[in-house]
């Protein structure tokens, strides 16, 4: 054990030296208060034994500065036992209160000062577990700490993400929207050219049957009509790009670049009329009538957010949204038509007939006109 002994009598320390010596201690000795205080942050004594009466500093103001450096260390203790000339208790209550852990007499005999030593000792040694405990547990806080603050980040990210999601999948499919999600797409909001199929679609019937019906059965049937549609949508990953009441408009080869749009729009388009049928059969049943057509057009398109600071959609812009809205207008109930370039990526795969040249709204020239037949 390492001992700062505090003496200022020459005599005595050698003699307390001398003792603890061979003990099998080792002494660092301080003949005052000021010198034991100055010695103290780097000696790391094991022990104190303080004596009371000193010039300069008495050993209560010594100790008293001892534990207030104390203080500023976390965790830190070291016991102090005071060396007294006799057992006054005013003395002994002042030691004590001072910061001392425990006190003996100068003379008591050498088996005494061992039994003291040890039991300071005993209780410095729990003193440093229960430490060790508490600098764990503070490291485990500390840790908890850091843990909770990355987790209320990530719970942010996810809410992000998850609200993100949740407005990319007003457009794109749940696959499209996870690739746009981990940044492995195009910003779809990012303005750029591409090549894309678009398909309009909406309800032959449609105004006559608004004006015949209530608002109730309306929104139910256009709930009927958009769940039945945006299902397909789904399915077979297009982009939707808006609704527009009783109609759609979808295309696919954005923000994805995929193999074969053209052949996987008419399928769309395709099952969409078959679904048609199911639909059709429900609303006879409930008296009224509905039918929808079907326009599919490619080219090239303008693609990027448009709107406003506080408010912008995804959206595409070009002649080939026209021609498509165009085809829609010119199909009959049940019939899907498309253009020319469409016809020729399908042909080897899909019925599709010719219907000869129509002139369409806002087109200088005919368009050549192919129909959708059931393969």
């Amino acid at each position: 054990m390492k001992i700062l002994l505090v003496e200022d009598s020459r005599s005595i320390a050698i003699l307390l030296t001398a003792r603890l010596e061979a003990l099998g201690h080792s002494v660092l000795h301080a003949e005052n208060g000021a010198k034991a205080v100055e010695l103290f942050p780097d000696a790391k004594a094991d022990l104190v034994l303080m004596d009371i009466e000193m010039p300069i500093m008495n050993g209560f103001e010594a100790v008293s500065r001892i534990r207030a450096f104390e203080t500023t260390q976390q965790w830190a203790w070291t016991p102090i036992i005071f060396l007294t000339a006799s057992e006054a208790s005013e003395s002994l209550v002042t030691a004590i209160e001072a910061g001392g852990d425990d006190f003996i007499v100068k003379s008591a005999p050498e088996s005494v000062l061992e039994a003291k030593m040890k039991a300071m000792t005993r209780i410095a040694q729990l003193r440093q577990r229960l430490t060790e405990a508490l600098q764990t547990l503070d490291r485990q806080a500390a840790e908890l700490a850091a843990w909770n603050a990355q987790l209320e980040i990530r719970v942010a990210e996810d809410v992000s993400k998850i609200e993100r999601l949740g407005r990319l999948q007003r457009f794109f499919s749940p696959a499209v929207a996870d690739l746009l999600l981990s940044g492995n797409a195009e910003d779809p909001l990012k303005p750029r050219l591409r090549e894309i199929v678009v398909i309009f679609l909406d309800l032959r019937g449609y105004t006559e049957f608004t004006e015949s019906h209530g608002p109730e059965e309306v929104m139910r049937v256009l709930s009927e009509f958009h769940e039945a549609m945006g299902r397909l949508i789904m399915k077979y990953g297009g982009t939707l790009e808006r609704f527009t009441g009783d109609g759609l408009m979808v295309f696919f080869n954005d923000p994805i670049v995929i193999p074969d749009p053209s052949l996987r729009a008419a399928k769309m388009a395709l099952d969409m009329q078959q679904n048609m049928t199911l639909l059709q059969s429900r609303w006879l049943e409930r008296g009224f009538s509905l039918a929808m057509g079907i326009g599919i057009a490619k080219g090239i398109a303008t693609i990027g957010g448009i709107g406003f600071e506080m408010r912008k959609d995804y959206g595409a812009i070009g002649s080939v949204t026209n021609l498509a809205a165009r085809l829609c207008s010119e199909a009959k109930g049940g019939q899907v038509l498309m253009s020319e370039v469409v016809a020729l990526d399908i042909q080897n795969d899909m019925a599709v007939n010719s219907v000869g040249e129509h002139t369409l709204k806002g087109f200088h020239q005919p368009v050549g006109c192919y129909e959708l037949g059931h393969s």
